[in-house]
């Protein structure tokens, strides 16, 4: 039973973080969480706040005699990454959370330990009166999954404190000082209507589903599937080949994660059926063979449809479908400075047919901010060529890294003590509010870390139980020791 987490040690850590499962806590849908933290503080008798974003911050006093410390402040965000392979509802339903072993999993959904272990470290440090600590504030954004919207809100007269804990790191004995860059590229084919249906033609369904997935930015080096680019190769051949026509098409979900399923509905002539199932059961094996010992589970299917009510124009048609296999997708390069870091990335998340319109989202990457100009660039050329507009969304500026960091040298040497061992040091590829923090806080004094927590933004999301106690011992040696 799920309940059996409130048991694992550190126990209020646990008991938190299942508290946090029983919450529906998607992105954009932040009302009964924040409601929960700003309740959780007041009945601490913790000063407790929103800010017009939404944010939520918790002052906790100084214990008595660490009045002289600096101010630190501990960071997470309160959204989570809603993805199933199941029938979920997360705006309804809870996280059904288990332990498998060495491991905290959830069945069939994304866990919400991204970020949901940080919140629940933070509650625990808010609520144990034995730890020695100066003044701290507990900073809980909101929508930080999707455009980052609740740090963009910050306000630069809200945190006392000039020394950030960010708690939304994914690897236990690892400090991150660095991250990348952002942006959101927004595409689309527009046309002002459907084409008719063609006399004797037939529709079919091509479902792509199983791949793996995961997070755009932590999980983009594994060269894991992307469905949009596979199901738009498939495309392009049964269109070139078979007189196919398309109706619709929906791959992907979030942008920042790599899309695990994507859906087409076509038409063709009732001759070429046959010949179509050949070919989707051809790419299927190709597919497996291409990605074996990444992608486990490739299912590809055809099934025949209801006829749609119109078509894609042909012209719209040809033109999406080499843009996405023309657009540039995965690891773009890496960082030499910090080897086997990715340095540029990109991330075709969504293809999703509207009213007279077919949407695309796609999330660049980078730690250099020329690199990462240079690549919506080129993003941007590929989809304009074809006819589409392109419109710039959300942007986030990287962290830059800072070795002589003081925060980094007390959390160095306070690791040294507690394991016998210096924690590595790294830049992350993955896009941490950091990075917007230090826009609006110059001169703030950052470190991110965290539990062992692989597949974030997937099914396969899971909290190593283990790298949780060491995450809290670290956590209450730092703030004893201070800066």
């Amino acid at each position: 039973m799920s309940a059996e987490i409130k048991k694992l040690i550190p126990q209020p850590v646990w008991c938190y973080f299942y508290d946090l499962t029983q919450i529906p806590r998607p992105t954009h849908s932040m009302g009964r969480i924040t409601e929960h933290m700003l309740a959780f503080g007041k009945s601490h008798d913790l000063e407790t706040l929103q800010d017009e974003a939404g944010n939520i911050l918790i002052r906790k006093p100084a214990t008595p005699g660490y009045e002289h410390r600096k101010t630190i402040v501990m960071q997470a965000h309160l959204d989570m990454v809603p993805q199933t392979l199941l029938a979920h509802d997360f705006l309804k339903d809870p996280i059904d959370a288990y332990i498998d072993g060495e491991w905290v999993k959830a069945r069939q959904t994304t866990l919400g330990a991204d970020n949901g272990i940080g919140v629940a470290l933070i509650m625990a440090v808010l609520t144990d009166k034995s730890l020695r600590h100066g003044a701290l504030e507990a900073l809980f954004t909101i929508d930080e999954e999707d455009g980052m919207v609740g740090v963009n809100g910050l306000k630069a007269d809200l945190l006392k404190g000039r020394v950030l804990l960010n708690c939304d790191s994914e690897e236990e004995g690892e400090l991150f000082v660095g991250c990348a860059g952002g942006t959101d590229l927004n595409i689309a084919f527009r046309y002002r209507k459907g084409a008719p249906p063609i006399e004797g033609d037939v529709a079919v369904k091509i479902s792509l589903t199983g791949l793996k997935g995961g997070h755009s930015g932590i999980d983009i080096h594994l060269g894991r599937a992307n469905a949009n680019k596979l199901m738009c190769r498939f495309l392009k051949e049964a269109v070139r080949d078979f007189g196919a026509r398309l109706a619709f098409i929906d791959g992907g979900t979030l942008r920042n994660a790599i899309p695990r399923e994507a859906v087409a509905v076509i038409t063709l002539p009732a001759g070429n059926v046959e010949l179509l199932w050949e070919l989707a059961a051809d790419y299927q094996e190709l597919f497996r063979t291409e990605y074996a010992g990444i992608e486990t589970g490739i299912r590809f299917t055809a099934e025949m449809e209801e006829q749609p009510a119109s078509l894609v124009p042909e012209e719209i048609q040809d033109d999406l479908i080499n843009a996405v296999e023309g657009c540039p997708n995965g690891v773009i390069s890496m960082l030499h400075d910090f080897p086997g870091t990715v340095e540029s990335s990109s991330n075709l998340a969504t293809v999703k047919s509207g009213k007279n319109e077919i949407e695309i989202r796609i999330l660049a990457r980078s730690s250099s901010d020329s690199r990462k100009e240079w690549l919506c660039s080129s993003l941007e050329s590929v989809f304009s060529l074809a006819g589409a507009k392109v419109e710039y969304g959300s942007a986030y500026g990287g962290w830059q890294p800072d070795i002589q960091s003081p925060i980094l040298k007390t959390m160095q040497d306070t690791y040294q003590k507690l394991y016998g061992k210096r924690p590595s040091v790294k830049v992350i590829h993955a896009g941490l509010e950091c990075g917007i923090i230090q826009e609006t806080y110059p001169g703030m004094d950052m470190i991110s870390f965290g539990p062992d927590v692989v597949h974030p933004h997937s099914p396969d999301e899971a909290v190593r139980i283990a790298s949780v106690q060491k995450l809290w011992d670290f956590t209450v040696a730092v703030l004893e020791e201070g800066v």
